[in-house]
C-alpha cells in the first residue's frame, strides 16, 4: 500500500490532472481508501468506500481543483 501512496504522490501535477478525468477519477477514490486503510482510521475507509458510489458524478471536479491548486486531493490525511 506505502509503494501505491508514494507512486500516487510523485506523480507530476499533469499526469495527476489526467487522471481527474470523469471515468479515470475512481483511481483517486481508491486512493483515498488505501491512505485511509495505511493510517488505520476506519472513517475514511468507510467514507471512501461511499464516494464510490456516491461521489463519482462531482468528485472529479473537486479532485481537479485541489490538484490544480495545491497538486494534491482533499482528504483526511492533509
Amino acid at each position: 500500500m506505502n509503494s501505491f501512496i508514494k507512486w500516487m504522490d510523485e506523480q507530476p501535477k499533469l499526469v495527476k490532472a489526467l487522471l481527474c478525468i470523469p471515468f479515470i477519477a475512481i483511481i483517486w477514490v481508491i486512493y483515498r481508501i488505501v491512505l485511509s486503510l495505511n493510517a488505520k482510521d476506519w472513517l475514511g475507509v468507510i467514507l471512501g468506500v461511499l464516494l464510490v458510489f456516491v461521489g463519482i458524478p462531482f468528485l472529479w471536479l473537486i479532485d481537479l481543483i485541489c490538484i490544480l491548486v495545491q497538486e494534491k486531493v482533499l482528504w483526511f490525511k492533509y
